[in-house]
């Protein structure tokens, strides 16, 4: 039978009324085991010459706050965005990996849908759901503007969008509605990119698999597992790189 691919993610159980997609699980899936692992190294107690999971935890924190750092431009603003930024990469790096692990994706049942038999998978790559890219998405724009009203003042960050007429003219009026409308092309292009890569790489990998099961589709795991990488970091970096400009903002009204 020729493989199912399906750009939604497939409600397999139901709360409710809301049936419960795939996608959705494997993102609870994820929650508990980063809250697990939080709970387990809070417990354990820090060693001066790390090893084990707390050298990789200190090794991913120290890559994290030099890279936020080089960004950001300075201690405090690097410790003021640690916890959003590194949380988003580690969330996000771990959705991605998520679904490269065996049997995500390839497990699951069959169902009749539309008169034909097609294949259900128990669990999907949270990222390729773009419900989820979306949601976080979502939050980092909102971030920014939490950010932007925190320095700024909630009147000077709105005021970008909100301009009166009678004040500054229609033509800052105008440039007011751009600055909303590319609020609304950044959380679009935010949850798009990193849809879109991910599940592409799930295609490309059920594909591969279909043709040559053994051996081939391997250097495209490696390759899937660069680009969760590199997804998780783009959208962390560009997050950081908002939340850096909105405090810049606030940094030149000071100046003027």
């Amino acid at each position: 039978m020729a493989a199912e691919i399906s750009l939604a993610a497939e409600p397999i159980m139901t709360l409710g009324t809301w049936g419960v997609p795939n996608s959705v699980v494997t993102t609870w899936i994820v929650v508990i085991i980063i809250v697990f692992g939080a709970l387990l190294l809070r417990k354990k107690r820090l060693q001066a010459v790390p090893k084990g999971m707390q050298n990789v935890v200190e090794a991913v924190c120290e890559f994290l706050d030099t890279n936020i750092q080089n960004i950001a431009g300075s201690k405090k603003n690097a410790r003021l965005f640690f916890p959003l930024v590194g949380s988003l990469f580690i969330f996000i790096i771990l959705l991605n990996w998520f679904g490269l692990l065996p049997g995500v994706g390839s497990i699951g049942f069959y169902e009749i849908h539309e008169g034909r038999e097609v294949f259900v998978p128990l669990l999907r790559a949270g990222t390729s759901d773009l419900n989820t890219t979306l949601a976080l998405a979502i939050v980092a724009v909102i971030a920014t503007h939490i950010f932007g009203m925190k320095h700024l003042g909630p009147g000077k960050h709105l005021g970008k969008f909100f301009i009166n007429p009678f004040k500054r003219g229609p033509i800052m009026m105008g440039v007011g509605f751009l600055e909303l409308f590319g609020e609304v092309s950044k959380i679009i292009s935010f949850s798009f990119r990193l849809f879109g890569n991910i599940f592409a790489g799930e295609v490309l990998l059920i594909v591969m698999t279909g043709l040559v099961s053994f051996l081939a589709p391997v250097p495209f795991y490696f390759l899937e597992i660069f680009v969760g990488f590199i997804q998780a970091l783009v959208f962390a970096t560009l997050t950081l790189i908002l939340l850096t400009m909105a405090t810049a903002e606030h940094e030149e009204h000071e100046k003027v």
